[in-house]
């Protein structure tokens, strides 16, 4: 069994720009729709964490006509052009309508922000994971043991983030608020984390069982 008090819920990127209501950005089908679930894991948690895709139209990984989306592209902290998404100031960068505001989470990420950096884990603001955003940090000060999981997408970023943080704490994923951008990479995705021992729960309620 889990104990409340020593556990923290995170959102990763539930914002605008991976729903369908961005739709040339990175819409995801049905993200716009995690938010219940999501707002329903915060009763299993004494800290609530949030990351966020802080980016800017000018960054060295945005698509554009020479460079397609997934091309592959030169960089040390970038892999593959993405169409410009979530950037500052933008429809895209703001959180979900009915999630807490901003300044009701105990600890907040804005990863991105770097013209040359595109990282995907909350953890790390670049790829070789070696820039901590100090969220691991943040829960080990608060003698957190687990973390609840949900965002989007559930094949990239909150795939990431859940093997980042399985390396120091429990983690458990709430698929139901959760949503993936591929079939293929997603079932993928779900396995790798079942084999590293992350605890899956397909619905919210789920978690009624585990904080008995």
């Amino acid at each position: 069994m889990y104990n409340i008090n020593e556990t923290a819920s995170h959102f990763v990127d539930p914002q605008f720009g991976f729903t369908p209501l961005c739709p040339e950005e990175l819409p995801v089908k049905d993200g716009d729709k995690i938010v219940p679930a999501l707002l329903e894991q915060l009763k299993y948690a004494c800290k609530k964490t949030v990351s966020k895709d802080a980016h800017n139209r000018k960054a060295i990984w945005v698509a554009s006509e020479k460079q397609k989306q997934f091309d592959l592209i030169e960089g040390d902290n970038v892999d593959v052009a993405w169409n410009s998404h979530c950037n500052i100031g933008e429809l895209g960068f703001e959180l979900l309508i009915d999630l807490p505001l901003i300044t009701e989470y105990d600890y907040v990420v804005w990863k991105g922000i770097e013209l040359t950096l595109h990282p995907y884990s909350s953890c790390y603001h670049d790829l070789s994971k070696k820039l901590s955003t100090g969220l691991i940090e943040y829960y080990k000060v608060n003698n957190i043991k687990n973390v609840i999981v949900g965002g989007l997408a559930t094949d990239y970023c909150t795939y990431e983030t859940c093997q980042d943080l399985s390396v120091f704490f429990n983690v458990i994923l709430n698929l139901e608020g959760c949503r993936g951008v591929m079939p293929d990479t997603t079932e993928h995705a779900l396995n790798d984390m079942f084999n590293m021992g992350i605890k899956i729960v397909n619905k919210t309620s789920d978690l009624k069982e585990l904080f008995k």
